[in-house]
């Protein structure tokens, strides 16, 4: 009779520590920035979910919750995640861009990072092209260069972006310095 009792104990010990491991994953999963390791809390939140489930007597319960709750959501949201946290930055396929990487794109990827963001670099043939797309919103900013003799400026880089967020971030010092970074929900509207 005791070696029953005693592995009765168990089982609620070990059971209550699965159930406990629930609210601490869910607590851990509220208070993450990185949006990846997120990801990866809300599938192992869904597993101690399945598995709670089946150590209730709910094993169908526990099948569609490992198979739909946990797999196929945490598969959907890396999808959404990955495509959601990039900037797309346009140019000119004559810029060069290869040779300006560590003057410009470094910095640029660098302001990024923090946030999580990704730099995606799209080339386009013409000035036409590159509006085009910035008014589809294809791309969320566009980097040109500064002809001297038009623009007083000291820095030969103008990067303008769509979104106010973008630049929240690439309004930065250390970026100042080497282009301009301008705030313009369309390039049509800025020239009206």
């Amino acid at each position: 009779m005791t070696f029953w009792s005693n592995s009765l104990e168990s089982a609620d010990i070990i059971a209550f520590v699965i159930v406990a491991l629930m609210p601490i994953s869910a607590a851990m999963l509220l208070t993450q920035k990185n949006p990846y390791q997120a990801l990866v809390l809300r599938g192992i939140l869904g597993a101690i979910a399945a598995l709670v489930y089946a150590l209730f007597g709910a094993a169908d319960v526990a099948l569609t919750e490992a198979l739909v709750g946990t797999m196929l959501s945490t598969l959907l949201y890396g999808v959404a995640v990955r495509s959601s946290m990039t900037m797309r930055l346009g140019y000119l396929r004559d810029f060069p861009i290869k040779e300006q990487k560590a003057e410009l794109i470094t910095p640029i990827k660098s302001l990024l990072n923090p946030y999580q963001l990704r730099l995606e670099l799209y080339p386009y043939d013409t000035v036409k092209d590159l509006q085009e797309a910035y008014e589809a919103e294809d791309i969320h900013s566009v980097l040109h260069t500064v002809d001297k003799a038009v623009e007083n400026s000291a820095s030969p880089y103008l990067l303008q972006t769509r979104l106010q967020s973008i630049y929240d971030i690439l309004h930065h010092p250390s970026l100042e310095a080497i282009a301009q970074v301008s705030y313009a929900p369309s390039i049509q509207s800025q020239e009206k």
